[in-house]
């Protein structure tokens, strides 16, 4: 029989400890969060500090954005008052055309392969130097400094220091060892003039993605490496099984913006190429603006920008959500 005592004592602490659990939740630092009288405080606090970015965002992007769409389809002349109704309405004349230009559809072919080259090439550059960058190198935040330097040059800046490159440069290195393929300007020649375009893209693109492989690689548990040692995967292995599922959502970031930059460049092309020789290298941003601004086709030239948008947010959501299912599948 236990001592009446020791029994008086056990619920005296029993007592004391659900007593100090109540008092315990009743000041919980986080209670307030979830009573029903702060239930507006995350309604206020959004638009305490974002009801000016959101308007703003709204008033510079989303507005002139489905202003652009109703335009295209008009025959607005881009010199009139968008607001005065000088216009009319003409349906899907204006896409039509778009489609039904050849060069506006060789430009297409031409900005998906530009695309491709840019996203497949910027990413494995990136991850292989976001894997130099991670390793036990030395000076490595100078490393991380130099090939991120590229991303601070601005494309107009970048595209007339190209030009000198690629006019001056290679074509005194061919001459000078006979290289044949550099000596003469790649700038001048239909095929080498895109080629030229992927390189200086995804030389100024990669130094910013391996910034977003290298938070992803540095993410990764010590313990999941020492232990894939200590069971014998190599290098190699520890690369394919390991450390590249981990960073799937690296991954999805990287290309999602190599997407996005690819399919936008217009600076780079403008002033490297300014889209020949006899539009050889012309991609969609420089067509749209050229029909627009140069040949007067406002209509058009809004037509085909509402082409490009749609072309971009479908490529967009169809990468986004295959990367999801390889997220979940790890």
């Amino acid at each position: 029989m236990a001592d009446p005592i020791i029994a008086d004592a056990v619920d005296d602490v029993a007592d004391a400890g659900a007593a100090s659990k109540k008092s315990s939740r009743s000041k919980s630092p986080t209670a307030h969060i979830y009573s029903k009288e702060a239930g507006a405080r995350p309604l206020s606090g959004f638009l305490k500090f974002a009801a000016i970015p959101t308007f703003a965002f709204l008033v510079v992007v989303v507005l002139p954005f489905l202003v652009g769409v109703v335009l295209s389809f008009t025959n607005w002349n881009g010199i009139d008052s968008v607001t005065s109704g000088d216009y009319e309405y003409t349906g899907i004349e204006n896409y039509s055309d778009a489609l039904g230009d050849e060069a506006f559809r060789a430009t297409m072919t031409r900005t998906f392969v530009y695309v491709l080259g840019v996203v497949v090439f910027s990413n494995l550059i990136a991850f292989g130097l976001a894997l130099l960058v991670t390793s036990k190198l030395r000076a490595q935040n100078f490393f991380r400094a130099v090939f991120f330097t590229p991303n601070l040059i601005g494309g107009v800046i970048l595209g007339f220091i190209w030009v000198f490159v690629f006019r001056q440069m290679f074509t005194w290195v061919g001459e000078s060892t006979g290289i044949g393929f550099l000596e003469q300007s790649w700038l001048v020649d239909e095929k080498k003039g895109l080629a030229a375009l992927v390189i200086v893209t995804v030389w100024q693109l990669s130094g910013y993605l391996m910034l977003i492989y290298i938070a992803g690689l540095v993410s990764i548990s010590s313990d999941v490496i020492e232990a894939s040692t200590v069971d014998g995967a190599k290098p190699w292995q520890q690369l394919f099984y390991v450390k590249l599922p981990l960073i799937v959502p690296s991954i999805t970031v990287g290309v999602f913006l190599a997407l996005r930059n690819a399919f936008l460049a217009f600076d780079v092309n403008l002033t490297l190429t300014n889209g020949g020789p006899f539009r050889s290298t012309e991609l969609l941003p420089l067509n749209i603006f050229l029909e627009a601004f140069r040949f007067q086709n406002f209509e058009t030239g809004q037509a085909k920008a509402v082409i490009l948008f749609l072309i971009i947010a479908v490529i967009a959501v169809i990468q986004v959500a295959v990367s999801r299912r390889f997220e979940h599948s790890e």
